[in-house]
């Protein structure tokens, strides 16, 4: 996606100004943010986090992904009810397992909006798991090359979207920005034209899934994604190197950073020996205050880093390049 800033998982649009505020309903929590422009920048003004019921959100591509959507729109609720400002416009993060991403190269891009979906939605039909037709699909440039491009495609199920949709409208908040979590973890990075230089390397873990994303300055090349834990990272980060390599010019990570959460406490510590290990480099953590203040009466640690990387960069993202109803 170009710069990874895009319209989103939905067709409709949130109209300026910026959202209120940011939710994430992940599998194991609710949490909620907001920001305010302070001098040049932004600040995170409030925040808010609210644990689920174990299987209360089973994320995947199909099927239904809130098994008890009563008690995540209660949790969103409780969540939305701490923060400091009333709130009725959010943008919504959802997992990235509700979403299939796929890198696909055109040589030639048509000139026309129309022709260019049209050829983007043929394009993924092929690998998506159910007809087009129920998806939501949504896409941006990325690397550009003579007459061509790449482009970064997610594409979702409508009514998964809608699960998720749902779970804000019970609780009161219209969420009409949606995107997947470790994009907006990127976008952290890429607000303000803060992406680092070269190639480097993003890995997002989270208890029901690890996302691995490598990036050219601001365009993406690169994103897989592994649900559970079956596979060892140290082998996913192996096989993915070696297709940088082979496949994609690579010459070597600039910067490598890991960040998030696992099923098990230190599973996180864990993951960054094994990338350290495997890729004979130094492992940075994501973190949020790099790319944004937090109020001094917020105390800042590694757990509440996790919380905010994705909250923080959808927020980033809707107040630098809002978009139109």
């Amino acid at each position: 996606m170009s710069r990874l800033r895009h319209g989103g998982l939905l067709t409709r649009f949130l109209a300026s100004p910026p959202p209120d505020a940011a939710v994430e309903i992940a599998a194991d929590r609710v949490s909620a943010a907001t920001i305010a422009a302070r001098g040049d920048g932004f600040t995170v003004s409030s925040y808010a986090v609210e644990a689920l019921p174990a299987g209360a959100v089973a994320p995947a591509l199909t099927g239904q992904n809130l098994t008890d959507a009563q008690a995540v729109a209660g949790a969103v609720r409780t969540v939305l009810g701490r923060l400091e400002t009333r709130v009725e416009r959010v943008a919504l993060v959802v997992p990235d397992v509700a979403a299939k991403v796929s890198l696909v190269h055109f040589d030639t891009v048509p000139a026309r909006r129309d022709d260019l979906d049209q050829l983007v939605r043929w394009q993924v039909r092929k690998a998506a798991p159910f007809p087009i037709e129920e998806a939501c699909v949504t896409y941006s440039q990325g690397a550009r090359a003579a007459g061509g491009g790449d482009f970064v495609v997610a594409v979702a199920r409508r009514d998964v979207v809608q699960e998720y949709e749902n779970a804000c409208a019970r609780a009161g908040a219209y969420a009409g920005l949606v995107d997947i979590s470790t994009f907006s973890v990127l976008n952290l990075f890429l607000a303000g034209d803060r992406a680092p230089a070269g190639d480097w390397l993003a890995v997002h873990v989270r208890p029901a899934y690890t996302s691995i994303a490598i990036m050219r300055g601001g365009d993406m090349i690169f994103f897989r994604n592994r649900e559970g834990d079956e596979e060892p990272l140290a082998d996913l980060v192996h096989q993915t190197s070696m297709y940088y390599q082979d496949r994609l010019s690579g010459q070597g990570f600039t910067r490598v950073f890991i960040g998030g959460s696992g099923r098990t406490a230190g599973a996180v510590d864990a993951a960054r020996r094994e990338l350290e290990e495997r890729l004979q480099m130094s492992a940075e953590p994501i973190d949020a205050s790099a790319g944004i203040n937090v109020a001094d009466r917020i105390s800042v640690g590694p757990d509440l880093m996790d919380v905010l990387a994705p909250l923080t960069g959808m927020l980033l993202r809707a107040h630098q390049e809002p978009v139109h109803a």
